[in-house]
């Protein structure tokens, strides 16, 4: 699956446990102060009931990558929940789209599930706040001190579920 404008042509694609090592770097390079993931907590993510993709340029460069968990089971009493695990993006191939083509791909899995994305963000993140908010996502709490060990607070956001988005849309249409 592509992404983005053809002079910056990105493929998204499912990540392997090869992609990790190259995972790696980019996330000590943009998570450094907040304690970046290990290569076993990579490992660990992919072992589990998650969906990640990541995005590479037409060098074959890994310039972004993302994450989205799927929690509870079909039947089970409180249904399906989403959740995403991490959006990173490299500084040096923002502001071409690759964020919200990986967050539209993570959207587009839940979606599937009709299941409801939980995900905390730094609260001074402001570019990552507005691509929630365009997407639907709507703050429902705060976490103090959640990114440690800078002790910066994170919001809480959520995003209902498509079935739950249809009904409000039926109600005030």
């Amino acid at each position: 699956m592509s992404a983005v404008s053809a002079e910056n042509a990105v493929t998204l694609r499912p990540m392997t446990g090869q992609d990790i090592d190259r995972c790696l770097v980019l996330e000590r390079e943009l998570f450094a102060e907040e304690g970046p993931w290990s290569a076993q907590a990579f490992r660990t993510e992919l072992s589990s009931d998650t969906h990640y993709l990541v995005a590479v340029d037409s060098s074959g460069e890994i310039v972004g990558y993302a994450g989205l968990a799927v929690l509870g089971r079909q039947g089970d009493a409180g249904g399906v929940e989403t959740e995403v695990r991490t959006i990173a993006v490299a500084p040096r191939a923002r502001r071409r789209g690759i964020g919200t083509a990986l967050l539209t791909a993570l959207l587009s899995k839940a979606d599937e599930l009709d299941a409801p994305v939980f995900l905390e963000v730094r609260v001074d993140n402001q570019p990552a706040l507005r691509l929630y908010e365009r997407n639907g996502f709507q703050q429902i709490g705060v976490r103090k001190r959640y990114y440690r060990p800078v002790g910066v607070d994170a919001y809480t956001m959520r995003r209902e579920a498509r079935s739950a988005r249809a009904r409000a849309e039926e109600a005030t249409g």
